[in-house]
């Protein structure tokens, strides 16, 4: 290989190692745009807004700090459009090359694992990941587009075949108005496991697959812009709007803030399939773009930086409201402090929790514990972990994970061991609610996304097992200082989701008679 064609490569794979650095760290000017207003929009006081406040301190020190905003770092998807002529095959293997080394500078988390035997590669890298999309174009220079995005947004997408009965909105016909609706129940159903406000792309026709693919294609459009299409731009107001009166709101605590962004798309279909797909997206809306230079391999152009770009460096700060307690905790729990507990209080935890995701819940059905866990503490967290120089773990990123995957497990394992509480986002469900109840449990939802002010409050890794099941799926010991949630289920048989979700159907079936 010639020096110039070296040369062309090593900057190539410079270019896309800060696109994903870029992309997992700092988020763009009119995701921020979005965020202000919502913040601007939220009744002060409140638990939306102390959620909202915490998600701008948390965007400010993901950008210092040139860490994940969000510890689930996701899948990430290239799209490249390519001039005639340019190998794609190195492109490709230099995109690979980037996300091992992102990797192992901790700006992603290794999250590809083997579907079959559950390992972790421990570098991003697999059978079909990093997903890369190629297209070729007309124009001299390479387009590069990648987005991040994680399990708790990904898991709540969701694909309507029409005609359909819908929950709260009766049955959607095939036509604008059965589309509608299919958009507003995508919104509804999300609730707060997607880390609401959250983006919405959405792909009218295709088959189940391109109509996927159109839906997160949506994504990459800018939160300001309009659709071309007259009726699909009535269509988009319309959901924003109505979308923020179901009282969801930031994280599901209630609120004004549900949806921040409505993008949809629409393609041709066969006569007997009618699909309405959407793509949901948290608030921390990591997607970038990029324009390389062909011949050099030097980025010419970054995408979204249009407008102002909030720094939110001296935003206000809000508190909560008076009838909310704040109540200090620390490990080991008894379950008179845990019968004290009240939907609504807010609690802040110094000394020692243990992480626990999908793969320990498992492991923990059928085996011992490597810990004593009575009166402990589980936090539903796969976070970003990287080595210092002493050869010492510490943590980059340590946001919650979407609890409801752990339903199956929860409330058996919490009698078995002995745990008093549960972090993570999202809420759980009935068999943990009566676990709880029946156990002396608590369940304490954490701000999803804000990886930087949660690795914030650890203060310290002093252990680590079951490492073999990978970096994210690891049980951690963590000693914390200052760890806020807020209680979202009770030991009383209370929960705030189950709530919220009962009075936003409520106002989702307000929508139910056409309008289109």
């Amino acid at each position: 290989m010639s020096q110039v064609a070296t040369s062309y490569l090593q900057t190539l794979e410079k270019s896309l190692y800060d696109l994903v650095t870029e992309t997992s760290t700092n988020l763009p000017a009119d995701v921020r745009r979005a965020i202000k207003k919502a913040k601007e929009a939220e009744n002060a006081g409140t638990r939306a807004a102390m959620s909202l406040d915490t998600i701008t301190n948390n965007i400010v020190m993901a950008e210092d700090n040139v860490s994940p905003i969000c510890q689930d770092t996701g899948l990430p998807t290239f799209k490249v459009k390519t001039p005639v002529g340019v190998n794609q095959i190195e492109i490709k293997k230099m995109i690979r090359n980037a996300v091992v080394r992102a990797t192992k500078d901790a700006k992603l988390r290794p999250n590809s694992v083997d579907s079959l035997t559950g390992k972790n590669s421990g570098d991003n890298l697999g059978e079909g990941v990093p997903v890369v999309k190629f297209e070729q174009w007309e124009k001299d220079y390479i387009e590069v587009k990648l987005i991040l995005k994680g399990g708790g947004c990904e898991n709540k997408n969701i694909q309507y075949s029409l005609p359909c009965e819908l929950e709260g909105l009766g049955r959607a016909g095939r036509d604008l108005d059965g589309i509608r609706k299919c958009i507003l129940h995508s919104v509804w159903q999300a609730q707060g496991q997607g880390c609401s406000a959250g983006f919405i792309g959405v792909g009218i026709g295709g088959d189940r697959s391109s109509g996927y693919d159109l839906a997160k294609e949506q994504l990459f459009r800018h939160v300001d812009d309009v659709n071309p299409n007259p009726d699909l731009a009535k269509l988009e107001e319309y959901i924003v709007e109505k979308a923020n009166t179901f009282g969801v709101g930031t994280m599901g605590f209630g609120g004004e803030a549900t949806l921040l962004g409505c993008k949809i798309g629409v393609m041709h279909r066969i006569p007997a399939s009618f699909y309405v797909s959407v793509a949901y997206n948290c608030w921390a809306y990591r997607r970038m773009a990029i324009d390389i230079d062909a011949n050099t391999g030097e980025i010419i152009k970054w995408h979204y930086q249009e407008g102002e770009k909030i720094s939110f460096r001296d935003e206000p700060k809000t508190e909560t409201k008076s009838e909310s307690k704040v109540v200090e905790l620390k490990a080991p729990i008894t379950e008179e402090q845990i019968r004290e507990l009240k939907v609504g209080d807010v609690v802040k935890i110094s000394g020692r929790m243990y992480t626990g995701r999908d793969a320990i819940h498992h492991h923990l059905m059928s085996h011992d514990a490597p810990v004593d866990l009575n009166g402990q503490i589980i936090y539903h967290c796969g976070p970003v972990m990287a080595k210092d120089e002493n050869g010492n773990w510490t943590v980059k990123a340590a946001g919650p994970t979407t609890s409801i995957r752990e339903e199956p497990y929860q409330g058996d394992i919490m009698k078995k061991f002995g745990i008093r509480a549960v972090i993570g986002k999202g809420g759980m469900g009935p068999k943990t609610l009566a676990a709880l109840k029946e156990h002396g449990g608590v369940y304490l939802n954490a701000i999803g996304g804000a990886a930087q002010y949660y690795a914030d409050c650890i203060k310290s890794v002093d252990g680590v097992d079951l490492q073999e099941f990978g970096i994210p799926e690891a049980m951690w010991h963590l000693t914390v200082e200052d760890f806020t949630a807020v209680v979202t289920m009770d030991s009383h048989g209370n929960s705030l989701h189950a709530d919220v979700e009962k009075s936003s159907l409520e106002k989702l079936s307000q929508y139910a008679e056409r309008v289109f």
